[in-house]
């Protein structure tokens, strides 16, 4: 088997059954799977799986389990020389999947690939490719101060922006949305951290590839439309504003906090607290005026 496509979801039976349909009419020309892991699902998933792809691989959890963990059930069962991680809000207008499994076999010191990834308007999804989320570069992001200072690469460290969109280029970092990754990485690297429940699993994981000597690159070399915020974190938008900030959380504690003084992360800490706030306030003005 050449490849498991290993797909989370929640909630987004329409989007999946339309990323399944697109990955049927544009057939990678290779050998590969797919393995569906649903999150408890109400709004027949499971059913419409099960009647209209009885070929796929399906495990059914009987409650949201996040991202990570879900993808590790996926990995544990893949029987692929590589992997992709795939959200199912996501479209194919081509075959972007071999492309990225050739590069992958040309060029076995990288271990994680990513394709263009687009929006549903078309344009660039500019957070698929990135840096390592330190805080120079999430100051610079929320705040734009990198639109400020167009040339200094620390603050627009985060979406990589000096980098060509069609250009292949290393980067610190990729979406989880549709990461391509290498079974011996994995075996390297071992399972995504189910610290993170959702959210940042894709950065950790992408900086313990690089630990481990792994390359991590945007290969534009094929593309995909990833709509986004569909399903689980659309239908539950409260939790997934929670679960985003604590995942930041965790993933700066354990990988950066160590590198700044104390009084530094304590401030840091309380600025994360403050962005959760204003975020959960303005989810819940909208919903009530929206």
């Amino acid at each position: 088997m050449d490849l498991s496509i290993c797909i989370p979801t929640l909630n987004a039976r329409d989007f999946l059954r339309e990323c399944l349909s697109s990955i049927e009419r544009h057939q990678p020309r290779i050998s590969y799977e797919i393995i569906v892991v649903d999150n408890g699902s109400k709004d027949g998933t499971v059913e419409m799986l099960t009647q209209d792809h009885p070929e796929i691989h399906l495990i059914c959890n009987e409650s949201n389990l996040g991202f990570s963990r879900p993808t590790n059930q996926a990995l544990h069962v893949a029987q692929g020389e590589f992997f992709l991680i795939l959200n199912p809000d996501t479209h194919l207008d081509q075959d972007a999947i071999t492309p990225q499994v050739e590069f992958l076999r040309e060029h076995p010191d990288v271990g994680i690939s990513i394709p263009k990834v687009l929006n549903g308007d078309g344009s660039f999804q500019r957070q698929s490719r990135r840096g390592e989320a330190k805080p120079v570069e999430v100051f610079g992001y929320f705040f734009k101060l990198g639109r400020l200072f167009p040339r200094n690469q620390a603050l627009n460290g985060y979406l990589q922006a000096w980098l060509p969109e069609d250009e292949i280029a290393e980067v610190k970092a990729v979406s989880g949305s549709c990461m391509f990754l290498r079974r011996s990485t994995w075996e390297q690297v071992g399972d995504f951290d189910e610290q993170f429940f959702a959210y940042q699993e894709d950065s950790d994981y992408c900086l313990r590839a690089r630990q481990k000597g792994w390359k991590v690159m945007y290969v534009p070399i094929s593309q995909i439309t990833h709509f986004g915020g569909e399903g689980g974190s659309k239908t539950q938008n409260t939790r997934s504003i929670f679960e985003w900030h604590r995942s930041y959380f965790r993933y700066y504690r354990k990988h950066f906090a160590r590198e700044h003084f104390f009084l530094f992360n304590w401030f840091y800490y309380a600025a994360m607290a403050f962005k959760l706030a204003i975020s959960v306030a303005r989810a819940w003005v909208s919903k009530l005026f929206g």
